[in-house]
């Protein structure tokens, strides 16, 4: 049975009554001053259940509990009948308990289902080269990244005709502002499906690093997405591994 939980408290609490301890070693204080990390799994569990029992106090029912069950995982998965097993945990108190773990479950399983990390080139080529498969015309695309280099989404800026576009850093960059962008990859297509940039890729590139660095808003990449050959495997061009950054 875990015991070490209520270790984290730095002095035993010895009266029944929260208000009747010093400010200092009450929960919710603690957390406001000091952050929910600095206190112990009984602590907070204090904060939900909000009073204890005549003659034990919210802390000592959080403190029973945790030692009733052994893990805050095997607390997680009790019933509001299990909960109740507790003197002082009635139907009301188990009822949040439970909302506030199952709160806890789907915040993991949000996470866990956080936007891919695109921090190399073959992780952007996966995203985008099916659409792109399809695409008669060069298209521009912006994918919009937060710091952790995290999809955050992908926006079309420019279409042109066979082979000629035009982009201006103006459209890259209000894209990336609107969408609160640490960094940002230029992605665009070769219909003709050799991916070697041109030189007005690269003019375009160029300037588009000058006005991130600006903007505070860094440009990792500039690929140019086309189709492999025999002679040509990889189907696509990154312009930062070809040492078009280098400026």
């Amino acid at each position: 049975m875990t015991t070490s939980y209520d270790n984290a408290s730095p002095k035993a609490i010895t009266s029944s009554r929260l208000r009747d301890q010093p400010v200092g070693e009450r929960p919710r204080e603690r957390l406001i001053e000091n952050g929910a990390g600095a206190l112990s799994p009984a602590e907070l569990i204090a904060i939900l259940v909000r009073t204890g029992t005549r003659g034990s106090s919210a802390v000592d029912v959080g403190r029973q509990l945790v030692q009733k069950f052994g893990s805050l995982g095997a607390i997680a998965q009790a019933s509001v009948d299990d909960l109740r097993c507790i003197r002082g945990i009635g139907r009301d108190k188990a009822v949040t308990l439970v909302a506030a773990f199952a709160l806890a479950s789907k915040l993991a399983e949000e996470l866990r289902r956080e936007s891919p990390k695109l921090d190399n080139p073959e992780a952007i080529v996966r995203l985008l080269r099916d659409q792109n498969r399809v695409m008669d015309v060069e298209t521009v695309q912006i994918v919009l990244l937060n710091t952790r280099r995290r999809l955050i989404r992908v926006e079309q800026v420019s279409q042109g005709t066979l082979d000629t576009i035009l982009v201006h850093p103006r459209e890259v960059f209000k894209a990336a502002i609107t969408a609160s962008a640490a960094a940002i990859v230029l992605v665009h297509n070769h219909p003709s499906g050799d991916p070697t940039p041109s030189q007005a890729d690269t003019k375009v590139t160029h300037e588009l690093i000058k006005a991130g660095r600006i903007l505070k808003i860094e440009v990792l990449d500039h690929i140019i997405l086309g189709r492999a050959t025999t002679d040509r495997p990889k189907d696509y061009a990154s312009l930062r591994e070809l040492g078009h950054f280098n400026i």
